[in-house]
């Protein structure tokens, strides 16, 4: 069996890794004539050594909690597992040196188009979307388009190596404040009309002078085809956490349900759903909850919590799934 992998982010790259190392003959394909995704807070829980032991060796800096800061009223998350600060880039590069040592190949300068996955079908018995938030795959095979928030970023020279990420709630999303050890980065994920906007206003605000500012699109929309030789993952299917946009542990997580189900894609995709879609929703209610009483109703909200940053429903429940 031949396998296609398009995209060469962290999951693609992960899913080329595992199927190359169980001996089928595995090819990813990135448009890009590099490796690494440039613009990401490269913020992830403890369950990230849980699939790539070797990004111990990249951590920064390492975060135990959080603050949410409404207009009145400012909460405190303490985290059941630990956040670590890395490089997205470095741990995509990491994960390349990792696939080409189990065999896979990596082939760069590969755009992906809607011709390029037709005479990649003739070639290959499955094709594996991994291609991000603006993914082709996704359009190839006929699915709705997520909806998209904007994500930026910019950093603040100047070193930190505290243990709290600091967030400010919009309407729609929030500003944060992450220590990075050797600099300090802010951000903000909002609607794209507005993201930029408040922003600008925010730093102005506390006049902070930022470098390399960056911006990427954030997808949410999870959605998986009917279809049985080509499939999507990570971003290029829409799953990211509803409330904080990110997608690594949950992209792994996918592509852990892919693996165990490979090559049926069908059953794949009925595993995801039963995995994720109970998730997402509970997901969506507790962020709704959160921020209608943050804004409108703040006394009703306690000041400490203790939470699990990846997953809102049970470890039992999520392994029965």
């Amino acid at each position: 069996m031949k396998v296609a992998v398009l995209g060469g982010g962290v999951c693609g790259l992960y899913l080329a890794s595992k199927l190359a190392k169980s001996g089928i003959e595995t090819e990813v394909f990135e448009k890009n004539y590099f490796i690494g995704k440039n613009c990401c807070s490269g913020l992830f829980s403890e369950r990230l050594f849980d699939y790539i032991p070797e990004s111990r060796e990249l951590v920064k800096n390492d975060i135990s909690q959080c603050f949410i800061h409404f207009p009145t009223k400012t909460l405190r998350l303490a985290f059941k597992k630990k956040f670590y600060v890395i490089e997205h880039a470095k741990l995509d590069q990491l994960m390349a040196r990792i696939a080409q040592k189990d065999t896979a190949v990596i082939t760069l300068g590969k755009k992906i188009d809607q011709n390029a996955i037709d005479s990649l079908n003739h070639k290959f018995d499955r094709i594996i979307g991994c291609d991000g938030a603006l993914s082709v795959t996704r359009n190839y095979l006929g699915l709705p388009e997520p909806e998209y928030s904007l994500g930026i970023q910019a950093f603040v020279d100047q070193n930190d190596n505290t243990n709290c990420v600091e967030t400010w709630a919009t309407k729609n999303g929030f500003i944060w404040k992450i220590p990075r050890g050797e600099n300090q980065e802010y951000g903000i994920m909002e609607h794209p009309d507005v993201a930029r906007i408040l922003f600008d206003g925010f730093l102005y605000q506390r006049g902070l002078e930022t470098i390399n500012l960056k911006s990427a699109l954030i997808p949410t929309g999870f959605n998986l085809p009917a279809n049985g030789t080509i499939t999507l993952c990570g971003d290029a299917s829409g799953l990211t956490k509803p409330w904080s946009g990110g997608g690594v542990v949950w992209g792994l997580t996918q592509a852990r349900i892919l693996l165990k189900n490979f090559p049926d894609f069908l059953k794949y995709k009925n595993k995801a759903e039963k995995y994720f879609i109970p998730e997402i929703a509970v997901s969506k209610i507790a962020k709704k909850i959160v921020y209608t009483a943050g804004f409108c109703m703040p006394s009703l909200l306690p000041i400490n919590y203790r939470i699990d940053g990846d997953f809102m429903l049970p470890a039992i429940y999520r392994f029965h799934r």
